[in-house]
């Protein structure tokens, strides 16, 4: 693709952009060629290629209009949708678009980008088979919504969402977390949930939830070939009227080393068979867990109060908000808080560098927690009138949908936070 200098939006600017894109589904895979002869066209144009909703399409720029469109299709095929930006006036426009359609496969969609704004080009080009006309300027949540639109098929059934939580370092408690999670939507809410258990080593989801399929992720990520909704229900287990499993094999008889897509048609699949997806992503940095983490719809990250979690998460957050820039920033739990006579760092000093409200800060209730372990049941069902549970829930609206974050007023001149800063900066060489 065509590497186009520009500024991105900052700040408020994209506000509006990311809360557009949360709305649109993702692009099947189709092959997208764009023809534009301005800038201010070309650069959403770009920057919706490098959206993850986009990840499946294989798209093009090219610098110029109609005319280089013409002399590039006289001697290569059309792809699925061409993207023509024109600053011609009506009458050139149609000419041109005409002289397109000789050399255009009958099955290639084509977009219009125009510079006016009037009603009757746009019926005579939709009269003249073109898919859409949209008039400059545009937004990339444009370009991906006028995509969507045309090639996702709005009878086809809704994918579910997908969230997936990490630990920032291993031991704090995010399988926990995930699990009771989706054990606790789909109580509330009597929805199906399909948990995913992406630690094919030292999974402890068949553990927590009491349960021992004889398959799981396993067959499905050494037999791609096979994937399909049929099979995946194949191996899911059933662990309460709306939450499924796909338990891990928690064994060291195989190597896990996978390619960066390894896991994605197994979540594409699993998304369409269930309205919530919680993939529990263990804390391992590697191509399919950064693409795993890269794709979902939300990330929650789990870590407990101290300077190696707060190092970790800082990471982690600066990491996704590069490869997500059009999505909100990841959710944050803050485990085990409260530990007794151990030092930690106060959640709202832990949270200021971050620049996060955390979604919960959970206290550390070992009583509560090891008997539900031990027992291989949810948090609910040993106590349901605990308050962690009720944190549980608040949790639970929140990734649903179903209500927002509550926000606290920062506190002025937070004690220790440059020592905090200064500490997760890398020191300079002398």
């Amino acid at each position: 693709m065509t590497n186009l200098a520009y500024d991105s939006p900052t700040g408020s600017e994209k506000e509006p952009e990311v809360a557009a894109m949360q709305a649109l589904r993702p692009v099947p895979r189709i092959s997208i060629q764009a023809f534009c002869e301005t800038e201010g066209v070309a650069q959403p144009i770009e920057r919706a290629g490098e959206d993850r909703r986009m990840a499946k399409a294989h798209l093009k720029i090219h610098m110029g209009g109609a005319a280089t469109a013409v002399e590039l299709y006289k001697s290569a095929p059309t792809p699925n949708l061409i993207i023509l930006e024109s600053r011609k006036e009506p009458r050139e426009m149609l000419q041109s678009l005409n002289e397109l359609a000789e050399y255009c496969d009958p099955t290639t969609k084509v977009v219009v980008v125009g510079h006016y704004n009037d009603v009757g080009l746009y019926r005579e080009l939709i009269r003249s088979g073109v898919s859409e006309y949209v008039v400059a300027p545009i937004s990339m949540a444009d370009v991906v919504s006028v995509i969507s639109t045309i090639f996702v098929d709005p009878e086809a059934e809704p994918i579910g969402r997908s969230v997936a939580f990490i630990g920032a370092k291993g031991g704090v408690g995010s399988s926990t977390i995930a699990h009771n999670i989706a054990w606790t939507m789909s109580d509330l809410f009597k929805s199906d949930v399909v948990v995913a258990d992406l630690d094919l080593a030292f999974g402890t989801a068949n553990i927590n939830f009491d349960q021992d399929p004889a398959q799981g992720i396993a067959e499905a990520v050494f037999s791609p070939e096979r994937i399909d909704e049929v099979y995946l229900d194949r191996l899911l287990a059933q662990c309460s009227d709306h939450l499924s499993l796909l338990a891990a094999p928690s064994t060291l008889e195989r190597v896990y080393d996978f390619d960066q897509d390894a896991f994605s048609q197994i979540i594409d699949t699993a998304q369409r068979s269930a309205p919530m997806l919680v993939l529990d992503v263990p804390h391992i940095w590697t191509a399919w867990s950064k693409t795993t983490l890269a794709k979902a719809d939300d990330v929650v990250i789990t870590a407990t109060p101290e300077l190696a979690n707060l190092r970790n998460t800082k990471n982690i957050v600066d990491m996704l908000k590069r490869l997500r820039p059009n999505d909100p920033p990841p959710k944050l739990i803050i485990n085990q808080a409260g530990v007794p006579k151990r030092p930690e760092i106060k959640a709202e000093d832990f949270t200021e560098p971050l620049d996060i409200t955390p979604m919960a800060v959970i206290p550390f209730e070992p009583l509560l927690f090891g008997n539900a372990s031990n027992n291989g049941r949810m948090l609910g069902e040993m106590d349901a009138a605990h308050p962690v549970v009720a944190v549980f829930n608040e949790i639970a609206h929140v990734l649903t949908g179903r209500s927002e974050i509550k926000t606290k007023k920062k506190k002025a001149g937070l004690a220790g936070l440059g020592g905090l800063l200064g500490k997760i900066k890398p020191k300079k060489k002398s």
